[in-house]
């Protein structure tokens, strides 16, 4: 699915595989192959080709039915994985409209990115199991279950687990840009 979403999407910019992969500073192999789904790319490759195409990362998984009442399924969410963070998020929006709504699980001593980063939002997180730090702007927020933290994202930003047990969250972003 997210093979050919990357290749429509590409396609309607005009770009070439070899244009998009100078653009998102990976190999154009990488993208070949995941546009004929062979590869599975990572959460920093996914985010570097969202960016590429100037698109919210989620809507590389952007459902084409617009109904004006979603139901999302546990079952069939969208996932987003990546093994070296120790992060997994699952779009629980549809991933069209003015809100994105996403949960993430983050394992002990895992990080929602290597390094802080920033997209055109406001986001609101909330700790449903846990403990997390939000980090924005260098600065430290430690928040426990129950707690939640709002904050601009286009200040670089990124969520860590300093804890020993896995954390459960929910991320609301508006407008969707994650």
């Amino acid at each position: 699915m997210i093979g050919t979403r990357i290749r429509e999407l590409r396609s309607e910019r005009g770009l070439t595989v070899a244009q998009l992969a100078t653009a998102a500073g990976v190999a154009s192999g990488l993208i070949s192959q995941v546009e004929r789904d062979l590869a599975d790319p990572s959460l920093e490759a996914l985010r570097k080709i969202a960016k590429a195409l100037d698109l919210p990362l989620f809507s590389l998984f952007q459902e084409p039915d617009p109904a004006l009442v979603a139901v999302i399924r546990a079952d069939s969410r969208v996932r987003v994985k990546s093994p070296s963070d120790g992060i997994t998020y699952a779009r629980v929006s549809p991933g069209r409209g003015r809100l994105e709504v996403l949960e993430g699980h983050l394992l002990p001593g895992g990080s929602s990115a290597a390094e802080s980063w920033s997209h055109p939002s406001e986001e609101c997180v909330l700790v449903l199991r846990g403990r997390l730090v939000v980090e924005v702007s260098g600065f430290d927020h430690e928040l426990e279950e129950g707690d939640s933290c709002y904050f601009d994202s286009s200040l670089p930003h990124r969520y860590l687990n300093p804890g020993e047990e896995p954390t459960d969250f929910i991320i609301a972003a508006t407008p969707p840009s994650y």
